[in-house]
């Protein structure tokens, strides 16, 4: 199996509000979409909503369950003052802070803040991922002196 992938979908209790939260507060457009999921094109993979109960009774398990789901969705930036613009603007709109921009010892900065419902993404700026000329993360460099 190729190491990539192609879509990455998260299920919404509130598919029509999980959209204007995106498409408001980041500005995302829609490539595709019905009344059950809504997708959009990233960097090289697309990003897809689904209804939550719909996409579970699809797999077949259960759709209940909340807390932290072990997953966070990260945007890197070319430099600090990016991050620092994304989370005035942000924070500005009214979007739940969970971390203040932080500097972590060996350099960078990054925040964390949730969609409405409750999905935890990340901004960061950091010198162990270097992007391409289009924002594509390349490579990472080693953290093994850290």
């Amino acid at each position: 199996m190729e190491q990539r992938l192609s879509v990455l979908t998260i299920g919404a209790n509130d598919l029509h509000a999980m959209r204007k939260f995106y498409e408001e507060n980041f500005g995302w457009k829609p490539v595709a979409a019905n009344k059950d999921i809504v997708f959009y094109k990233m960097n090289g993979f697309l990003f897809s909503i689904g209804k939550r109960t719909d996409l579970a009774n699809f797999i077949g398990i259960d759709s209940h369950g909340s807390g932290f789901r072990s997953v966070t969705l990260g945007y890197n930036v070319r430099t600090e003052d990016e991050v620092r613009m994304l989370y005035k603007q942000l924070k500005d709109k009214g979007v739940k802070i969970l971390k203040e921009p932080t500097e972590p010892p060996f350099g960078g900065l990054f925040f964390y803040f949730e969609d409405i419902e409750g999905n935890i993404l990340e901004i960061a700026y950091s010198t162990f991922i270097p992007l391409d000329d289009e924002n594509n993360a390349i490579d990472y460099h080693s953290i093994d002196d850290l």
